[in-house]
């Protein structure tokens, strides 16, 4: 197997096409790394979802890193990660970006299903408050396996 890097176009590329991801946060030195729906544009990854660790992590520690693969086998594979900064998009203030991350999301099968399932155990629909982030992307770095020639 032959491994390279990819360069930030290359890395950029493939955020731009991945709907989920795992998100790596951390406070008082523990990790906690989760699956979620994403979309990126531009700069940033979008996310949707609720109250829960990993968001008062983020609010505490707003340094993370989002991870994104693309397996077709053993050796044959890209990894892309992502380090930002996280950003809570709330109503009113963040109203346009808001509304960007609805749409971008929304281009994504079941965007919402992630953030949504786990509250449903323990709250009614009524009771779950949606909440829209996004990560200032700061830098990309990325690997590709491929087939020893």
């Amino acid at each position: 197997m032959r491994i390279d890097e990819l360069n930030e176009t290359q890395c950029r590329e493939i955020l731009s096409r991945a709907s989920s991801a795992r998100l790596g946060c951390s406070l008082n030195d523990q990790p906690y790394v989760i699956p979620v729906g994403i979309a990126y544009e531009e700069d940033y990854i979008y996310v949707f979802s609720t109250m829960g660790q990993k968001i008062k992590w983020m609010r505490s520690n707003p340094k993370v890193c989002v991870q994104i693969d693309e397996i077709k086998s053993q050796s044959d594979w890209v990894s892309v990660i992502a380090n930002g900064e996280y950003q809570e998009l709330p109503e009113p203030q963040f109203e346009h970006e808001r509304a960007r991350a609805r749409t971008l999301l929304q281009k994504r099968h079941h965007w919402w299903l992630n953030a949504m399932a786990e509250r449903r155990i323990r709250l009614r629909d009524e009771e779950i408050k949606p909440l829209f982030f996004r990560i200032r992307v700061s830098s990309v770095t990325g690997l590709r396996g491929t087939e020893a020639e």
